[in-house]
């Protein structure tokens, strides 16, 4: 019997996996990992998912699970298991999240700027103008991919039924027209100077790829897409 992988390799040093669903206030949100291996064959793990037996060995393949990655407030369902696992990786706080969790002991908290372990191959950000939406949003230099959290949501219009498929209409969250939910996007109202500021940042980056932790992957057109997809700015 041939074994199913559980990663899905989408260019040179990163990788995907998709994990199981998820309930986000009644909505079955599906969940997205993303792995970038760095030159020195550490293992850069954001959002970490559940875990399993097959998925650590694939991990363990590529490499040693040297950092951890908390990108914003929501997602830290999963990363407690990593660090009990891999207790010498470093945990990495996205702002706040470490006064939320005190039961975790994180390595560090995220800047507005690459931390030095890999800024030679990952730029970050925190994008800026509100409280409650403080995402840390990254870019994998050479296969010029941008990874997102909750920024944008992008799911396929048959995930959602009944209600719940009326409702991801109304917060704009089908793809292939997916951005910030309805509730995040009404968080930024009073300081969408400072979001656009960041915005213009990720175009900058000029991104081939978008992954997104909930919904459809862009792979084409990403610039595109990006702008579209922040237009409510």
């Amino acid at each position: 019997m041939t074994n199913i992988k559980k990663l899905h390799q989408v260019d040179e040093n990163i990788w995907i996996h998709n994990g199981s669903t998820v309930s986000w206030y009644g909505m079955p949100y599906t969940t997205r990992m993303t792995l970038v291996r760095l030159r020195n064959r550490e293992i850069w793990v954001h959002s970490p998912g559940e875990i399993c037996e097959e998925l650590v060995c694939e991990i363990q393949e590529l490499g040693d699970v040297t950092y951890l990655i908390s990108p914003n407030k929501i997602h830290h369902l999963f990363i407690q298991d990593w660090i009990k696992l891999f207790p010498n990786a470093k945990a990495y706080s996205s702002p706040g999240l470490e006064e939320k969790r005190k039961d975790i002991i994180f390595s560090s908290t995220l800047a507005d700027a690459a931390e030095t372990e890999w800024e030679n191959e990952i730029e970050q950000l925190i994008f800026k103008g509100s409280k409650v939406m403080e995402e840390v949003v990254f870019f994998h230099k050479t296969s010029r991919t941008l990874i997102l959290t909750d920024l944008i949501e992008n799911f396929h219009p048959n995930h959602f039924k009944g209600f719940r498929k009326i409702l991801a209409k109304i917060t704009g969250i089908i793809s292939p027209n997916g951005k910030t939910p309805l509730d995040w996007r009404m968080s930024f109202i009073f300081n969408k100077t400072k979001a656009k500021a960041s915005l213009q940042v990720m175009i900058g980056w000029n991104p081939k790829r978008i992954i997104i932790s909930h919904g459809e992957c862009i792979e084409n057109d990403a610039l595109t897409f990006l702008k579209r997809s922040f237009n409510w700015l």
